[in-house]
């Protein structure tokens, strides 16, 4: 069902990678609400994924490779987006995270201070050069809307996060401080998703994962919220219903952050108890 809440706008979709990505589902949910859109990524992420399927969908998006982490390539994806569409743009999506000391198994006690670095640039740093560079070229709109994905992790303590937990928490902070600073001088609206785990391409590589997402399952009174109801909300937040929501993190978790325990997860626990007490 659409509603053409997107008509008339156009955006720019960072780190769409395949069908599973929450950048992906936006895309489409965005371009059937009537959004014309830019899709992109970084050079090694359009090489392994499958970007150019999404355009086709998506009524022929261009794609413009840009690592987000380069000032160099946001001026120029800017450049171009703003000679296609003849003009400014209404929202942006930055969906880019990445943690090399979490892919290379580096525990948190001992952690490559070069990979944290890139960490942060990668996955936080990122967004501010997205906007910082958005401010001086002037492409967005006035009441336009910037997102991006965050986690939990960002306040609570989740071990095998890694330090993906510090790019969160710096990413929620400059939402905050660049989310004032264009709110002010031209009512652009700045937020962050923390959403549930996620059966992204990313996400399932993690170790453990198939264990968590199954834990905050039962710790979500909804259950975990999917990439599709995430796309969904997107673009509720860069349509004009939310024009007067900003500087948010914004929970998109079935409950998950409000409950503390649930009968499923005392259910499990005391089947646990029973099976030691019988083994004893």
């Amino acid at each position: 069902m659409t509603n053409n809440l997107l008509k008339g706008k156009k955006g720019i979709i960072f780190g769409a990678l395949d069908n599973k990505s929450i950048a992906w589902k936006t895309a489409i949910r965005a371009y059937e609400e009537g959004a014309k859109l830019v899709l992109t990524n970084a050079p090694i992420a359009l090489r392994m994924g499958k970007i150019k399927e999404l355009s086709k969908i998506v009524g022929d998006a261009p794609i413009i490779g840009a690592d987000a982490t380069s000032i160099e390539d946001i001026e120029n994806l800017y450049k171009e987006t703003k000679e296609h569409f003849g003009g400014g743009i209404d929202f942006i999506l930055h969906s880019i995270g990445m943690s090399p000391n979490v892919r290379k198994g580096r525990k948190y006690g001992d952690l490559d201070y070069d990979y944290l670095r890139r960490t942060l640039d990668i996955s936080a740093i990122s967004f501010h050069k997205v906007m910082q560079v958005a401010e001086k070229s002037e492409i967005m709109n006035e009441w336009g809307s910037i997102l991006a994905l965050s986690y939990i992790a960002a306040q609570r303590t989740f071990p095998s996060y890694s330090d993906m937990a510090e790019a969160k928490a710096l990413l929620e902070s400059i939402a905050r401080s660049y989310g004032y600073r264009f709110a002010r001088n031209k009512r652009i609206r700045v937020n962050t998703i923390s959403q549930s785990p996620t059966m992204t391409t990313a996400g399932s590589g993690v170790g453990g994962f198939d264990v968590f997402f199954s834990y905050a399952e039962k710790m979500s009174p909804l259950g975990n919220a999917s990439a599709e109801d995430c796309a969904n909300y997107i673009v509720v937040l860069f349509s004009d219903f939310t024009r007067m929501v900003t500087m948010q993190n914004l929970m998109h978790d079935g409950g998950f952050s409000s409950v503390g325990i649930t009968d499923e997860l005392i259910e499990d626990l005391m089947k646990i108890e029973e099976g030691k007490t019988k083994k004893s």
